[in-house]
């Protein structure tokens, strides 16, 4: 296909349409009958590329959350699907991914293993419509001759598709709504360059199909509320609709297509500002400065560009960190590595346009996560490269393709020719392996969070998850070691040092337990889990006075029946019976079937003498928890 430029306008034509046929619809311009193949080709690679995914277990780590504690998605009932349609959890409002786990449900049940195979086939259709977009927009870019725009095109979608950034997107469950949303945002400007080729109501039928893709996508995950720049930026390069004229930027039919897309974009960031401030998730300045803001930025900027070319040390977290500085050690290169790169592409922009449409097709889509609206803990995320990322696909496909030109003129020697070839598949041979080690990072919460270690020694978040984990697991002295180096690293992490504290309540050292509790109520005085459990263990370490204390305190703050239950217990421990026979009673009366109360009130009733009503709360118990009814008993045998 050519590309000829005519005056403002640029007149796109193959060799079917100076022949009087219409294009190709299915791929758009570029097509050949080896398209479809080509691009169902580009789908089989990447499943087979993912495909350890389906040993991939739910991960703790928002999977648990989402999907194995959560019942009100489970199915495509009425119910479920206003659930779907009115829910914000965990800060997004996505209800056509919820649709799809809901259908993932009604196939599957809770069996992961078909979650996963439903990322892969979303991801594997994303990558066959993404042939189809490259294919056009590479020659739109280049008059590349076939089969130079064939292999121009399968390299773009290649690296894109198969490239270890994408791991974390396709691997985890949770992130169903990046691959969603990339398969709707490919389709939405699939319609709309095929629009560009089409008159009246055949290109009024491709807008508002693109239109209906852009809104599945907006409502699969609002990150996709930049596409109309995107558009924009088409007409610029490598359309050439807009230019350096002011004219061309003032005609009306160069904005008046856009309008629907701006308006839903507009939409797309409502909500997904809204899903975010609704759960208290976007990091106040208080905590990161405006000022620190330009650091941030700076440093995604220039991790997702080096990560994408070396994709070597990938995390599922990179921690944001204590101090945040323009002119840190860690900011300052990426900031000089930015600015260097912007300089670079425009003074280079008459030469090479590609790369700086690139770059600045990378800086749009990157735009609403890249830090200077932030929420979460990180610093930047592998996920967050999945659309933005496409334009460096791109601009690796042109060169493949300006290369298979050359070659394909004799300019190269047939030696060398052999070896540029062996070098292209060795690379992309060693991405695919990458990508097939790195979907195994999410095989389970154990894998993933020792891999994550290994990645960032020093992450806190990821010692954290560890270290619960490792508590869980009853490995509570590995535990310990976990939230004493997240201590060491970040003292400022208090809710660390409540996990540490009751870690050592499951190694048996109370004494050290009772510190790490008082210091942590020191910085958060209102924790009425860390009175409960600071209670408990005065009871264990033989001070009742100091257990009513935090049992008290914990009841001035929320009236809960266990901390009643446990007050009563420390009651009888000062020899105050009556008292405890009150409280006991009241947490009964409060959750009759509280193990815990009962026992509490059968204990005080022996310590009364009244065995008979102490017998009553036996036979309750033995109903609710043989196990404590049996505690009672033996109390009751001494008696007896």
């Amino acid at each position: 296909m050519d590309g000829t430029t005519h005056g403002d306008t640029v007149v796109l034509g193959s060799h079917a349409e100076r022949a009087g046929h219409r294009p190709t619809l299915d791929t758009g311009a570029g097509a050949s009958r080896w398209t479809p193949l080509l691009a169902a080709l580009m789908a089989l690679v990447t499943f087979a590329v993912f495909s350890p995914a389906l040993q991939n277990a739910f991960v703790e780590w928002d999977d648990e959350v989402l999907f194995t504690r959560n019942e009100h998605y489970r199915g495509l009932g009425w119910p479920q699907i206003q659930w779907m349609f009115t829910t914000v959890k965990m800060g997004h409002y996505v209800p056509i991914t919820w649709l799809t786990h809901g259908l993932d449900y009604v196939l599957w049940g809770m069996d992961p293993a078909g979650y996963h195979f439903t990322n892969l086939l979303i991801h594997a259709a994303a990558a066959a419509v993404f042939y189809c977009v490259a294919l056009r927009l590479l020659v739109a870019a280049h008059p590349f001759t076939s089969p130079a725009r064939e292999l121009a095109a399968l390299a773009a979608t290649l690296f894109f598709a198969v490239h270890p950034l994408r791991a974390e997107s396709v691997a985890w469950v949770t992130e169903r709504r990046d691959v969603l949303s990339g398969l709707f945002f490919f389709l939405t400007v699939l319609f709309y360059l095929q629009a560009r080729e089409q008159q009246g109501r055949a290109r009024a039928r491709r807008h508002v199909a693109a239109c209906a893709c852009y809104l599945l996508a907006m409502l699969s995950k609002s990150m996709v509320m930049t596409l109309p720049a995107i558009l924009i930026l088409l007409d610029v390069y490598p359309f050439r609709r807009l230019g350096a004229s002011p004219r061309t930027w003032l005609r009306a039919d160069a904005w008046r297509e856009k309008v629907p897309y701006i308006a839903l974009g507009l939409l797309a960031a409502v909500l997904g500002y809204y899903a975010q401030a609704a759960n208290a998730f976007i990091t106040p300045a208080k905590d990161i400065p405006v000022a620190a803001r330009p650091a941030i930025v700076a440093y995604g900027l220039w991790f997702y560009v080096s990560k994408t070319f070396m994709p070597f040390n990938l995390s599922p977290l990179y921690e944001l960190p204590p101090k945040i500085s323009l002119f840190g050690p860690r900011f300052i290169s990426p900031t000089l590595g930015v600015l260097g790169m912007i300089v670079g592409l425009l003074l280079l922009r008459r030469r090479w346009p590609a790369g700086l449409a690139a770059f600045a097709s990378y800086a749009i889509l990157i735009s609403p996560v890249v830090g200077i609206v932030h929420s979460g803990y990180q610093l930047t995320h592998d996920r967050y490269s999945y659309l933005s990322c496409v334009g460096w696909a791109l601009l690796v496909g042109a060169g493949v393709g300006l290369v298979a030109d050359v070659v394909r003129r004799g300019a190269i020697r047939p030696a060398l020719t052999r070896v540029l070839g062996i070098a292209l598949a060795g690379w992309f041979v060693a991405l695919a392996f990458l990508t097939w080690q790195q979907v195994q990072v999410w095989k389970d919460t154990s894998t993933l969070w020792e891999y994550a270690l290994d990645a960032e020694p020093e992450c806190t978040v990821c010692l954290y998850n560890h270290g619960a984990l490792l508590y869980n697991l009853g490995k509570p002295a590995l535990a310990v070691q976990r939230f004493e180096q997240i201590m060491a690293v970040r003292p400022d992490r208090a809710r660390a040092q409540g996990n540490l504290g009751l870690a050592y309540v499951a190694v048996g050292d109370l004494p050290r337990a009772a510190q790490e509790y008082r210091s942590f109520l020191a910085r958060i005085p209102d924790d009425i889990e860390a009175h409960n459990n600071l209670g408990v263990i005065w009871i264990a370490l033989g001070r009742p006075r100091d257990a009513m204390f935090e049992f008290e305190f914990a009841l001035r703050l929320q009236d809960n029946p266990v901390f009643r239950a446990n007050l009563a217990l420390a009651l009888l421990d000062a020899g105050e019976t009556d008292r405890a026979v009150s409280e006991a009673e009241r947490a009964v009366a409060q959750q009759p079937d509280l193990a815990q109360g009962r026992f509490a009130l059968g204990l005080a009733h022996r310590r009364r003498g009244d065995l008979r009503r102490a017998s009553h709360q036996r036979e309750i118990l033995q109903r609710l928890d043989p196990r404590i009814a049996g505690q009672l008993g033996a109390w009751l045998l001494e008696t007896w």
